[in-house]
């Protein structure tokens, strides 16, 4: 083999040793800011995620789940909401159609909800978040929010409807009644930002949360 001119292989193999070892200290002192840099990143995405609430390009979720047919979890829930619930590590989600999550149990047999779908987020470590989407009947509101309130949620009026939270121990439950729809939340152990005035505002096509 002919060898290239002007290299001096007792000077070239000591230099590609010394190069070897440098970029073996540079990883080895990267080691340590992996989990800096995991942690940085993953906190860029939440930011990312957590923009403002955006509305529903084309008919909303409410207009899409009083059609006929099946309605999933995909529907109910803007990209960026999502996004956050699904990059969650371990994040399972079980679509169903069972009854609200809500405590206010009297409130349901009171309602008898339709319901269109229930999304069901579950994690490790106990933490849940459950939101249920129904038809209800037109006297709804009325009922719900005399009922919420004398199990100690606070409600406010929206657009002929009533949006009633209440903080018990680690469960918010978030409750949005209107235009003949019931949107349920209940989290347990983790609170995504805003999650229910974020969700709230995307069923109904709105451009801003509930404040």
């Amino acid at each position: 083999m002919a060898r290239v001119g002007g290299r001096n292989a007792w000077l070239a193999v000591p230099i590609g040793l010394i190069c070897a070892a440098i970029v073996a200290v540079l990883v080895w002192l990267a080691v340590p800011m992996a989990p800096i840099l995991g942690q940085w990143g993953g906190a860029m995405l939440r930011e990312a995620s957590a923009a403002e609430p955006e509305p529903a390009e084309g008919p909303s979720p409410t207009e899409l789940a009083a059609e006929e047919g099946d309605f999933d979890c995909r529907a109910l829930y803007p990209d960026s909401l999502w996004a956050v619930m699904a990059w969650q590590a371990g994040a399972l989600l079980s679509q169903t159609t069972a009854s609200p999550a809500s405590e206010a149990t009297a409130l349901t047999d009171a309602l008898q909800p339709v319901v269109r779908v229930t999304c069901d987020w579950r994690w490790h470590e106990g933490r849940t978040v459950v939101s249920t989407l129904s038809q209800v009947g037109e006297d709804a509101v009325i009922i719900a929010e005399a009922s919420l309130e004398s199990e100690g949620f606070t409600c406010t009026s929206v657009d002929a409807g009533v949006y009633c939270t209440r903080t018990s121990g680690d469960v918010l439950e978030t409750q949005t009644v209107r235009d003949g729809w019931w949107l349920s939340s209940v989290e347990s152990a983790w609170h995504p930002e805003a999650y229910g005035s974020r969700l709230s505002a995307f069923v109904w096509g709105e451009e801003e949360p509930v404040e």
